[in-house]
């Protein structure tokens, strides 16, 4: 249980000294909005399509497409990986 403790530990020290900007080898990884439509419009697939292409619900890209909620997390780095290598992902995905 120690060792669980003081990875939680050195865990919550380097957030504290990001946060007061002590921590300058920090990799922190920031992305930006994205265009879901224009990704999806760039691959020539329909919502139905594209949903089912990449695991993602159909409402939940409806959703993103209309503005209503933005992709966060694992979805958006997903989205960012598909708007500049759709085809590795495909790739991946498929087997």
């Amino acid at each position: 249980m120690s060792d669980f403790f003081n990875s939680i530990k050195q865990g919550l020290t380097e957030a504290v000294e990001y946060s007061e900007n002590k921590c300058p080898k920090a990799i922190v990884h920031k992305f930006s909005a994205i265009d879901v439509k224009a990704i999806r419009s760039n691959l020539n697939m329909s919502q139905t399509e594209f949903a089912s292409a990449f695991g993602i619900s159909v409402s939940t890209l409806m959703h993103w497409e209309r503005g209503d909620r933005k992709p966060q997390g694992p979805a958006l780095v997903l989205l960012n990986v598909v708007a500049k290598e759709p085809q590795a992902v495909l790739s991946a995905l498929a087997g």
